[in-house]
């Protein structure tokens, strides 16, 4: 599982270096493969490892193509799509189009979230953070019915 927030770069050649406590777990996991997508509700990209992304593309491919909504959610995520590998020194390339679409400059947050990674622009992430701290949490609207019953 991955967890924990991580500031990291971006190099001038499009590459992000994974922190050394992943690379050994990814190696053992994937081969070092993974695959990169856009998050089609914050300005992040998802990283996963190939076998949590292939259980990810069986469930895209039941949702109907007829379907407004869920062929949006097929063209998005499929087509960005991108198959990354992690080379001898721990890096990836993130092509282009992924790059714009999270606005990522040279300095970048790597946020493990359990089976995959976000990637985050620094801002963005702080600014998302900040907004997420200041959201009226006194509100039982703001809980759904399972974080109701979660607890620390």
């Amino acid at each position: 599982m991955f967890r924990g927030a991580n500031a990291i770069n971006l190099d001038s050649k499009g590459r992000l270096a994974m922190p050394t406590r992943y690379r050994e777990t990814l190696v053992d996991r994937c081969q070092g493969q993974l695959v990169c997508t856009i998050d089609i509700k914050d300005p992040c990209l998802l990283l996963y490892p190939l076998p949590e992304w292939e259980a990810i593309e069986r469930k895209l491919q039941q949702l109907s193509s007829m379907h407004p909504a869920e062929r949006r959610m097929q063209r998005l995520l499929l087509g960005y799509a991108t198959e990354v590998e992690m080379d001898k020194n721990g890096r990836l390339l993130l092509s282009s189009p992924l790059r714009q679409h999270a606005s990522l400059d040279k300095k970048l947050m790597l946020v493990g979230q359990l089976n995959k990674f976000e990637i985050w622009d620094e801002q963005a992430w702080q600014a998302q953070v900040e907004a997420d701290k200041e959201l009226d949490l006194s509100s039982p609207d703001m809980f759904s019915e399972r974080l109701q019953d979660f607890s620390l």
